[in-house]
């Protein structure tokens, strides 16, 4: 059972909870006190009070329930965290780094069944692309969008062609590594135009090239790492189907150093191009 599941059932339990209260329970004791007060004139109000007080269940329930719903709206329709747990997509994301990404950019769709209730867009050649894996639907991807429906996309001597295009790459030097600052022998950092979105990507010489070629399926995506070399995407498994898609990386908002054990204040407020 997944967090969405999870919430959904939240806000049924503790929604339902408060409906019952308002519709059937609160009325009965509302009608226990007036008897009181009509039958024993003389009663305390503390103890009228007492029969008047909602229960402990329903007042968590009535307390939590706006909450929770709110928390199930904004993370299923507007926007959601994630975790970045692998060096997939370096040097535009790191190990560690928290990012926001937008849950209606290419569609609205209900939590759960994730069926699309409402369009709004679809995923541009070099979005940065968080997904459901297509091998297993409970694992979340990231990627960036190299092919969209209809594109023949070629990757050879690790180089993209698009639509029989090659997408131009300028050399920046080594890779620094993030930890050390040095940088890191046979990986190459280089500046690519992926038809007008530039981003960098790294490529190791000593790995073996990783070529072939396909045309995108309507409804599908090829993705890849910009970790080239290091990255599991569409070279591998296949393009990405449309209902898979969760939404568009936009924002770093928090990255927590594991090595060094602390925040790296400099890529907090980051956007992800």
């Amino acid at each position: 059972m997944d967090f969405p599941t999870l919430m959904v059932i939240a806000v049924l339990v503790t929604g339902g909870i408060w409906a019952l209260d308002v519709i059937l329970w609160k009325p009965k004791r509302r009608e226990a006190a007036e008897k009181l007060r009509s039958s024993a004139p003389e009663v305390e109000q503390e103890a009228i009070e007492a029969v008047e007080k909602e229960p402990l269940l329903v007042e968590y329930a009535r307390s939590f329930f706006p909450v929770i719903l709110v928390v199930l709206v904004l993370r299923s329709f507007v926007v959601e965290p994630f975790r970045i747990p692998s060096g997939s997509m370096l040097p535009t994301l790191e190990v560690g780094d928290f990012i926001l990404v937008n849950k209606f950019a290419y569609g609205l769709r209900l939590p759960v069944s994730n069926q699309k209730i409402l369009d709004l867009g679809e995923p541009q050649r070099g979005d940065v692309v968080v997904f459901r894996y297509p091998k297993d639907p409970s694992v979340d991807y990231i990627k960036r969008v190299v092919g969209v429906p209809g594109d023949h996309v070629v990757y050879r001597d690790k180089v993209l062609y698009i639509n029989g295009k090659r997408m131009p790459q300028k050399l920046l030097g080594p890779y620094m590594g993030s930890n050390t600052g040095l940088p890191i022998s046979g990986i190459k950092r280089l500046e690519e135009d992926l038809d007008g979105v530039r981003h960098d990507i790294l490529i190791e010489d000593n790995k073996p090239r990783i070529d072939g070629e396909v045309v995108v399926p309507a409804g599908q995506y090829f993705v890849m790492g910009d970790n080239r070399d290091n990255s599991n995407d569409s070279r591998f498994w296949g393009t990405v189907p449309e209902e898979n898609l969760v939404g568009k990386a936009f924002m770093i908002w928090m990255n927590w150093n594991f090595d060094h054990g602390g925040v790296e204040w400099s890529r907090i407020g980051q956007s992800i191009e």
